[in-house]
């Protein structure tokens, strides 16, 4: 427990009795974390980033290679 939640379950346990208390404090931890593992799939980590930024070139590489293959294609159509 850090200060914060021990200052919480102070203020609780002079309103309720001490096992009311812990039972609000571990409520709200619950939901906490609820709430984090929700909007976890939102976030981005560092591998996220590198797969997003890997797929993106490759695609620009396939997409460059389908380019000079189709000018080439071109050039030897007209070479005729």
């Amino acid at each position: 427990m850090n200060t914060a939640d021990i200052k919480i379950y102070e203020l609780f346990k002079n309103r309720f009795n001490e096992a009311e208390a812990q039972l609000v404090i571990e409520y709200f931890e619950n939901k906490v974390d609820e709430k984090l593992n929700l909007k976890k799939d939102v976030f981005l980590t560092k591998d996220d980033k590198i797969d997003i930024i890997r797929s993106i070139y490759t695609a620009n590489i396939i997409q460059f290679i389908a380019t000079i293959g189709t000018i080439l294609a071109i050039i030897k159509f007209m070479m005729k």
